[in-house]
Parts: C-alpha cells; sequence; structure tokens
C-alpha cells in the first residue's frame, strides 16, 4: 500500500477521536463508493442531494482502511470498522487538506477562468510531470469540497501540484485559493457567465481575480491580456502577494505571444514568442482557445523552471477529453462522419469557441457541419440575446445545420434561416433519433450545451448507434454525499 497518511497521523489534522482499531496507513481519500479503492479513507460528507453516512457500510465493504463520520451519525455506524469521529466531515477534509499544503514543499500552479480551467490544468499535469512526481485535481473538482478533497490526496512526496478552481459566486474563491497557497496562479479568461448571480462581468472578474489573495509571497500571477477585464485584473494581482505579474494572448505587449497557429483534425501548431523568445510547438488538440492557454502553460512552467522548449514538446501529447474537444470518426452508411464531443458545459464564450472549432473542421465531400446546442444557463435577463447573438457564429462558421434543445435555446434556433433549422426540442432526449437520422457521410457534428442541458447522451447516442462504446451520460459524479450541493451546473 502506497501511504498518503498514517493512521496516527490523521487524528490531529482531522481533529478526531478514534472508534475501533487504528489502521496502519490509509492510500488515498475519497468520498465516493463508486470510486472507492481499498485502502482509502472514505469522508462521509453530508448535503442536499443525500448523505455519506449511508454508505460508510458499503466503503468498508469495498476495502476502505477507515471512515470520517460524524457524532450525529456515530451510533448508526458505529462497529462497522475504523472510524474518525469528527464534528462535521467537511469541516475536517478542509483540515486536513490545510495539513496536506503545510507538509508539502511541491510547487504549486492554481487555475481559474470562465473557460479553459481543466483543460489548462491536464496540459499543466502533462508539463510537469515529466520534470517530476505531479499531482493534480481529478476531473472538475474545482469547488468547496473538490478543492480540499484534491489537497487531502496530496502526497508528500510530490514535486508539483496543480489545482483548478471555480466558482458561482463572489467571494467563494478567496477561501479555496488560501488552502492551495499557489507559487504561480492564473486566470485563462473571464466571460459572461453565471450572470444569474452577477451584475456585470467586471463582478465576475473581481471574483475570478480572488484567486491572487493566496499566492504565496513574490508568487506569480499569469493573465489572458486580450480580455476586456485585463486592467483590473492586473490591478489585483498588482495589489496581492504577487511578486510578478504575466500575460499571455495575441496582444503585442503579452509576455507570451501567440503570433500565428495551423490547425488540422489532430491538433495544431503553434508559432509563438516567450519572453521574447521565437517557439514553435505542437498541440496535440486544435483550437485557437486552446493555443491561447498553452502560452498560459508555458509561462508557468518556466516559473517553475522548464524550459519552454521542453515544455512545449510535451504539449505534443496533450489530447482533449470526454465533453471538452475529443474527436471521433464513426462508420455510417458509404462512409464515416466526425463527431466533436464539447457535452461538457457551456456558457457564450465557450460555446463560441467550440463552433469556431467546428467552423475550423472541413466536412468531407457532401458532408456538412452540424451544430447540436443545448441551452446556456445561468445567462440572467440577457439569456436570450446571448443566445441569439450564436446565430452570427454559426453563420460566419458556415455551419450548416442547427439540432438545439431547451427552452433557453429556442431564441437561437429561431433566429436561424429555415433552410439551416434542423430540429428545436424542449428536452435532448427528443433530438437524438432526429440528428441520427439526418447524419451522413462526410458531416461534421459537434455537440454542446450547459450540463443541466444534457447533452452528454445525445453524444453516447449516436456512439452507441454508430459502432462506438457508450460513454456514459456526460455528468462528473459528485460522489456519495457532496456537501450544499450547488446547481447542476459546476462552477467556473
Amino acid at each position: 500500500m502506497t501511504l498518503l497518511w498514517s493512521g496516527f497521523g490523521l487524528v490531529t489534522p482531522l481533529n478526531a477521536r478514534l472508534s475501533g482499531p487504528v489502521p496502519d496507513a490509509v492510500s488515498g481519500v475519497s468520498i465516493d463508493t463508486r470510486t472507492l479503492e481499498p485502502g482509502d479513507l472514505f469522508v462521509a460528507l453530508t448535503g442536499d442531494a443525500g448523505n455519506g453516512h449511508d454508505h460508510v457500510g458499503a466503503a468498508f465493504g469495498k476495502g476502505a482502511a477507515a471512515a470520517v463520520v460524524d457524532e450525529a451519525h456515530y451510533d448508526a455506524v458505529r462497529g462497522l470498522g475504523p472510524l474518525y469521529v469528527v464534528r462535521d466531515t467537511l469541516a475536517a477534509m478542509e483540515s486536513l487538506a490545510r495539513a496536506a499544503r503545510a507538509r508539502s514543499d511541491a510547487k504549486i500552479v492554481a487555475v481559474t477562468g470562465s473557460v479553459g480551467k481543466t483543460g489548462t490544468k491536464e496540459a499543466l499535469r502533462l508539463v510537469l510531470e515529466g520534470a517530476g512526481e505531479t499531482h493534480a485535481s481529478a476531473a472538475s473538482y474545482n469547488n468547496h469540497w473538490g478543492v480540499p478533497l484534491s489537497l487531502a490526496r496530496f502526497p508528500a512526496s510530490a514535486r508539483f501540484g496543480v489545482f483548478e478552481i471555480g466558482m458561482n459566486h463572489a467571494g467563494e474563491i478567496e477561501p479555496l485559493t488560501a488552502m492551495v497557497r499557489p507559487h504561480v496562479a492564473i486566470v485563462t479568461t473571464v466571460a459572461p457567465v453565471h450572470l444569474e448571480f452577477f451584475a456585470s462581468v467586471s463582478d465576475i472578474a473581481d471574483a475570478k481575480a480572488e484567486i491572487f489573495s493566496g499566492l504565496v509571497p513574490g508568487g506569480t500571477a499569469i493573465i489572458n491580456r486580450d480580455i476586456d477585464t485585463f486592467g483590473r485584473l492586473a490591478r489585483r494581482a498588482e495589489a496581492s502577494p504577487a511578486g510578478r505579474v504575466l500575460t499571455f494572448g495575441e496582444h503585442p505587449e503579452a509576455n507570451a505571444r501567440l503570433l500565428g497557429i495551423q490547425m488540422d483534425a489532430e491538433g495544431s501548431t503553434i508559432d509563438a514568442s516567450i519572453n521574447g523568445n521565437p517557439i514553435r510547438f505542437r498541440l496535440g488538440a486544435p483550437g485557437k482557445h486552446l493555443a491561447l492557454n498553452a502560452l498560459a502553460v508555458l509561462l508557468a512552467a518556466d516559473v517553475m523552471g522548464i524550459p519552454a522548449f521542453l515544455a512545449g514538446l510535451s504539449l505534443g501529447r496533450y489530447s482533449a477529453g470526454p465533453g471538452r474537444g475529443a474527436r471521433t470518426r464513426l462508420p455510417i452508411q458509404g462512409g464515416a462522419f466526425t463527431l466533436i464531443d464539447e457535452s461538457y458545459n457551456a456558457n457564450p464564450a465557450s460555446m463560441r469557441a467550440a463552433i469556431a472549432l467546428l467552423g475550423a473542421t472541413s466536412p468531407a465531400e457532401n458532408g456538412r457541419r452540424i451544430a447540436v446546442i443545448g441551452e446556456m444557463r445561468e445567462l440572467g435577463p440577457d439569456s436570450a440575446e446571448l443566445h441569439e447573438a450564436l446565430a452570427e457564429d454559426l453563420a460566419a462558421n458556415e455551419v450548416d445545420l442547427l439540432f438545439a434543445a431547451g427552452a433557453l435555446a429556442r431564441p437561437l434556433f429561431d433566429a436561424m434561416p429555415t433552410s439551416r433549422q434542423g430540429l428545436w426540442a424542449a428536452q435532448s432526449a427528443a433530438i437524438q433519433a432526429p440528428l441520427a437520422d439526418t447524419l451522413r457521410a462526410g458531416d461534421v457534428v459537434m455537440v454542446k450545451g450547459s450540463n443541466g442541458s444534457r447533452m452528454g447522451p445525445v453524444v453516447a447516442t449516436l456512439k452507441s448507434r454508430f459502432g462506438d462504446a457508450p460513454t456514459g451520460d456526460g455528468q462528473v459524479a459528485a460522489g456519495d454525499a457532496p456537501a450544499r450541493t450547488r446547481p447542476e451546473d459546476r462552477p467556473c
């Protein structure tokens, strides 16, 4: 068993009393019996979506080394196995997270932004693990339980750490970045996301800028130079513990500047300047938005002591994950069609990037560009206008046909010329069969929408019908009892 925490070493950071035999060690930390591995410490979180204490027996049945439970539920689970008994299980996991950070000598990067957090985190993981043991957040574990869980899993032996931090409301990033205490903090971009909870994009920028408050003294802030809120972010960074502010983008003053990009079906060849030094590198996934975020990765790597040209070599092995641009060629009568899976969540900025990616992908002979779009949620009173505005992007990128799902997406569908209207339905399930029946050889199909619009099942249905294994519903499991769950779409 790999030692993550010793049995007695958990008592103080959890502020727990012991019940039952003390395990020698735990090799991991879990809040979800579906993914729990033998030797894990199971933390029974409680929340609106369920109660982890109901799954303690199942956790021990799957080989958990011990469980963290609260006093209120102790009598119901006593005797099932080794227990660390605490007043509040989420607070105990947060305390364990702070202890993990305190014992680490690793160099740490934190990433936030309205779009591109997870992809940037994964690119950083790829680059840093070539230089030493690297620990990174799993999936999109970026909220009030995901960040402490990721930190609690942080091995003392790691040389590098990469943590994703998200939010739905102001004030949420500050306590999370205080736990992480990064040496480098990246803001990928600021876009009109969660406008239901913010008065303006400037307020979103202020919320994202909270990530700089957690920087270790003398740390580095990395900011997108191209966005309208750059000045606002830069002022917040300069007022933080940051020792310097670096920038990336196409702007002439950017420290990491995109000079050119050539995209193909498998990736992008990028020409850039990093701190005045020219570089050409390959990114293993196409998309200008990914190329820009790759520049932030190169800057962060340089701060960590990894030369940009070496980091660039690693980025050639980057690939877009399921729901985030992964491409699949699926057989159909007369040939094949290309499926671009962008089904994991959406906002106006990421939707425009996905449409641009569809536009940069050439259909085969007699093929068409087909956009399958689910509604974007949490956009507030301007939702109809923000959806309708995407019609211009679809036209500019020569999209031939639109399938749309959800009441909020109806204004977009209605704004399209009749000849480009495929089908609108209130639920994504209603467009699955008609979409599949419409497809033909040579088509390129891009699927995207907010998690709540359930576009993941559209992808799964296409893969199942046309010969590939189903990939699930596109949603990220939140565990047996995610504490005080958020709205259905994960924080951005």
